[in-house]
């Protein structure tokens, strides 16, 4: 998922003080208050941390004594339930909170199905509509309309921008536009199959980016993974049946450019939460696309390019098409980035390799492309290799960080 580097989410957990004149009182203990998850249903996007006003400032002893016996009986009984004074009662434990490894396997589900269907989606409106630089501001449009009502209801709220934060974002946005706009001239060239199969070597590009830009130490073990992602694209791209320069070039650019988003990106470390960023981006992404598509192609669409899909599936269907595939685009990568915010970096990448893996299968199968023996072997060698490579850099990321907490 290419939009997951566009995150960063933060959670809190806020710790009650307890006035030490409450202590001196007779209060042995305290109920807390904890704070609650803020976003939309179950991601994990946190809103700021709610600090709790320090409980019973001006009322007397008594009055404290009063209110802390019922949040005490509480706590201590397992059946929660009251004591003499109180009716208290312990809050039940939410469906979230009781299940979270469904939850999670619910996110990853859906993330897989809307991916699926944005992908089946695009590549028919390409068969009667063959206008990448157009589609892909359509994308953007009906993802930015989404954002903007969802900030209009408060679901999440609009995050505060300033000209700083604007200047970090600008180049994560124009890496995320580009990426975005050749990834889309290469699924309207070619299968979605190999589309997919070239875009497995974005780890690649993104391990010689982290060596010789960024100057960090890759271990010869993580390049040594790489080594059958190369070899299986490879195979893959000499027989592949759809083969055309303009797909094969187009998708390794946007290997490119979503490799410098993904630098960019650790530059544009915010701590606003991951739906809001992701809102930013796509706001500057579509006003990057829009002059492209009109220069490029909107000659072509204002002649005959409207008219011709109009033509052949309808005006309603056209129109539909667009804004379903436009949708799907903003829900899978928004959904992604929430996904992947619940998960261990060893799940993170396997879910990442599964998907691509779904994406490609359910592609040959919809549209019945016809795949040579070799074009097989070498997509299966390079999603082992992916998987390998995802495998051993999470592994090396966890060590990392429990050498970090030691």
């Amino acid at each position: 998922m290419e939009s997951r580097l566009l995150s960063r989410a933060t959670a809190f957990a806020a710790v009650p003080h307890v006035r030490r004149s409450a202590a001196r009182e007779g209060s042995g203990n305290a109920c807390l208050v904890p704070a609650r998850p803020m976003g939309e249903g179950g991601n994990l996007i946190w809103g700021r941390q709610l600090r709790p006003a320090l409980l019973l400032l001006h009322e007397s002893s008594a009055t404290r004594r009063e209110i802390l016996r019922p949040c005490l009986a509480a706590a201590s009984s397992p059946a929660g339930g009251s004591d003499s004074a109180g009716e208290a009662k312990v809050a039940p434990v939410g469906f979230i909170q009781k299940y979270p490894a469904l939850v999670t396997g619910f996110f990853f589900f859906m993330w897989y199905f809307l991916n699926v269907i944005f992908n089946i989606i695009n590549k028919k409106i390409y068969n009667y509509f063959p206008y990448p630089y157009f589609v892909s501001v359509v994308h953007l449009f009906v993802g930015v309309i989404y954002c903007l009502i969802s900030w209009a209801v408060g679901l999440p709220k609009r995050a505060p921008i300033d000209s700083n934060l604007l200047k970090l974002l600008i180049p994560v946005a124009v890496c995320h536009a580009l990426g975005h706009v050749t990834s889309n001239v290469s699924f309207a060239a070619v299968a979605v199959s190999f589309t997919h199969t070239v875009k497995a070597l974005e780890p690649f590009f993104n391990a010689a980016a982290s060596q010789f830009i960024l100057g960090q130490s890759i271990p010869f073990t993580l390049w040594l993974s790489l080594a059958p992602v190369v070899i299986g694209v490879s195979m893959a791209s000499l027989t592949e049946l759809s083969f055309n320069w303009t797909g094969f070039i187009s998708a390794m650019i946007s290997n490119i450019s979503f490799t410098y988003r993904s630098i960019y990106s650790k530059k544009a470390m915010t701590d606003m939460d991951s739906t809001n960023v992701y809102a930013y981006i796509s706001i500057i992404a579509l006003i990057v696309c829009i002059p492209p598509a009109l220069i490029i192609e909107g000659p072509q669409l204002i002649k005959h390019g409207f008219n011709d899909a109009i033509a052949k599936v309808g005006l309603v269907k056209f129109v539909t098409d667009l804004f379903w595939v436009g949708l799907f685009y903003h829900l899978y990568n928004q959904l992604a980035t929430n996904t992947l915010e619940r998960v261990a970096p060893l799940t993170h990448a396997v879910g990442n390799v599964l998907k691509r893996v779904f994406v490609i299968g359910f592609s040959i199968i919809v549209f019945g492309n016809k795949i040579s023996t070799q074009t097989g072997i070498g997509t299966a060698i390079a999603i082992a290799g992916v998987a390998a490579y995802s495998f051993i850099k999470a592994k090396l990321e966890e060590e990392k960080q429990v050498s970090h907490t030691r």
